[in-house]
């Protein structure tokens, strides 16, 4: 008599590649290439609410030659990312070699409107832009855009998304912005990513995540 507690039919034995999990690849944030809009100038804080509205929709300054590394970057990745801005979908034509680029506007900057500040006193567009982003940080003065609390959902957003695909094995490389670039980046480490590699957030700089 057959034993009762035998099994009816023998259960598939999977192979042994299928039982181990593959490791996420790295997610590089990288900085496009430095914007044909002069910084080079005083202004009023008026005046720099206009010079960022043009340089929104600006592009990169001609003669650039992307660095040898983020275009190595570029090569190995599996899925590249870009923000919707033109000096990021710039970046990304100049690095991509004809090779798919996502466009995202998940990944624009975050907005830089400046306190309200008298005419007589004016900054270069370098210093506005610490000053619009401590007040937009701080004071949370966003003038109607996106407040920081909402960036900071996007960047939790994008960050899950680059996970998402990072977690198939592929490196994932986001051409995107400074400040977006860092909040995303915060999120990735929360999460448990670890910074291995780390070139500030000049123009055309990387940082590489991995998870470990």
């Amino acid at each position: 008599m057959a034993d009762a507690l035998a099994p009816s039919k023998t259960e598939p034995v999977l192979p042994r590649a299928a039982l181990v999990s593959v490791r996420p690849g790295a997610i590089v944030l990288a900085r496009h290439g430095e914007p044909a809009l002069s910084r080079k100038c005083y202004l009023t804080s008026d005046q720099y609410r206009d010079w960022w509205a043009r340089y929104e929709v600006g592009g990169l300054r001609a003669g650039q030659t992307p660095p040898p590394e983020l275009l190595a970057t570029a090569e190995g990745a599996g899925a590249i990312y870009a923000s919707t801005r033109p000096r990021a979908q710039e970046t990304a034509a100049a690095i991509a070699a004809g090779r798919e680029v996502m466009s995202d506007a998940l990944f624009i900057e975050a907005p830089l409107p400046p306190p309200h500040f008298p005419d007589w006193f004016k900054l270069p567009p370098k210093y506005w832009g610490a000053v619009a982003r401590f007040w937009w940080h701080v004071f949370n003065h966003h003038e109607g855009q996106e407040s920081r609390r909402e960036a900071e959902c996007r960047a939790e957003k994008a960050a899950q998304a680059l996970i998402a695909r990072a977690e198939s094995g592929q490196d994932v490389l986001v051409l995107a912005h400074g400040y977006f670039n860092h909040m995303v980046g915060r999120r990735l480490r929360a999460g448990g990513w670890t910074l291995v590699h780390n070139q500030g957030f000049k123009y055309w700089s990387q940082r590489r995540f991995e998870k470990r």
